[in-house]
């Protein structure tokens, strides 16, 4: 286990240093994937910077490799013996598509670390460890909170041992996801859908259910230019074939087929993408998929886009939760309101489409609330 040093043991140099470290993790914006964004700076003893780098995401090299390459041209291999490593994550201790970056930095002679968080990988860990043993001074965990902040996701579903899960849904003011003749487009805005594709952006996959397959024929695609990125992946869970006239039967925008699932177990499901690098399930599907994930306990965030609409029947949200009585209802606490006013455009919109296209749609980000 890593025993966490107090800030005041980082000079600042480093503490300059680190600023920049993670000023350099965020410089491709979000990355998705099993790695996270990672950034480090070398410094001489005098403090000067001797090389810097960060991470481009799963079969790149780490930070460290790439600081401690660009070092060596810059100013030869030397330099870097008695420098200090600044890194916004602990330095790995697993090989895996790389090496370990702890034993880089060792063999390269590097005499100090220092690191904002601690790694909660569990097949990671263990750099500073192994750099304590070398006889490299290490100071660890001086910035934990800033360091979850830029991997916000990935640190928790380290944590979790599975995808972190955030169900999207779209709902009228009653919680009805379409009208009882099964129509559903459009419930909200114009303005909702295109933040639902940022949603779909920030994911690395898209699931639904088959039912919802073979009522809705989704395509399960991030279609906003402005957003570019890769394609999350598409994934289907259940026993049902899928349609072979349907778009989630042919290869995505970006060539890949889309992971069948072939279980009704949430669990089964998430262990499943996992073993695949996913780190981010965007839950789409509907209401007996809703609720299967709530029973197991599997949803970490909801986004609920509610339109200012009635229909008074219709499909509700999510399905039957065994809950029977006020005493058990699931609780949540409200991390965000956003009212997603209409474009110009929408504004211009013939009468027939302007009504539910340019009226404002309120997004409300949840989270299951922690019982103490």
């Amino acid at each position: 286990m890593t025993t966490a040093t107090a800030a005041p043991a980082v000079r600042p140099a480093e503490q300059h240093a680190l600023r920049r470290a993670f000023d350099l993790a965020a410089t491709d914006g979000l990355v998705l994937g099993p790695n996270p964004r990672v950034g480090c700076v070398l410094l001489a003893p005098d403090g000067a910077t001797l090389g810097e780098g960060f991470h481009r995401g799963a079969g790149t090299p780490h930070a460290e490799a790439v600081a401690l390459e660009n070092a060596r041209r810059a100013v030869g291999p030397d330099a870097l013996r008695g420098a200090t490593a600044v890194v916004t994550l602990e330095p790995c201790a697993h090989t895996g598509r790389t090496g370990p970056c702890a034993q880089a930095l060792r063999d390269a002679g590097i005499a100090r670390v220092v690191y904002a968080q601690a790694d909660p990988n569990p097949v990671a860990t263990g750099g500073a460890a192994l750099l304590r043993h070398a006889g490299v001074d290490v100071v660890g965990d001086v910035q934990p909170a800033r360091g979850r902040a830029l991997n916000p996701t990935w640190t928790a579903a380290m944590e979790l041992g599975r995808p972190v899960v955030t169900w999207k849904v779209a709902t009228t003011l009653d919680g009805r996801t379409a009208a009882s003749d099964g129509t559903s487009r459009w419930i909200t805005s114009a303005a909702a859908r295109r933040d639902a594709h940022r949603l779909r952006a920030a994911a690395d996959t898209v699931l639904v259910g088959s039912g919802t397959v073979a009522a809705d024929d989704p395509s399960l695609t991030v279609r906003d230019a402005d957003l570019g990125g890769p394609q999350p992946a598409r994934a289907v869970m259940g026993l049902r074939d899928l349609p072979q006239a349907s778009r989630l039967a042919a290869p995505g925008p970006d060539g890949a087929a889309t992971v069948h699932l072939r279980t009704r177990d949430p669990r089964a499901a998430l262990a499943d993408l996992w073993d695949h690098d996913r780190r981010h399930v965007l839950l789409e599907g509907g209401a007996t998929l809703a609720a299967a994930f709530w029973r197991a306990g599997m949803i970490d965030e909801v986004v609920a886009y509610v339109a200012p609409v009635l229909l008074g029947a219709g499909p509700a949200a999510v399905g039957d939760l065994g809950i029977t009585s006020i005493t058990g209802a699931v609780r949540l606490d409200v991390a965000d309101v956003t009212v997603l006013q209409p474009s110009p455009d929408d504004l211009d919109l013939p009468d027939g489409a302007r009504s539910g296209a340019a009226a404002p749609t309120v997004r409300l980000t949840l989270r299951p609330r922690k019982e103490s």
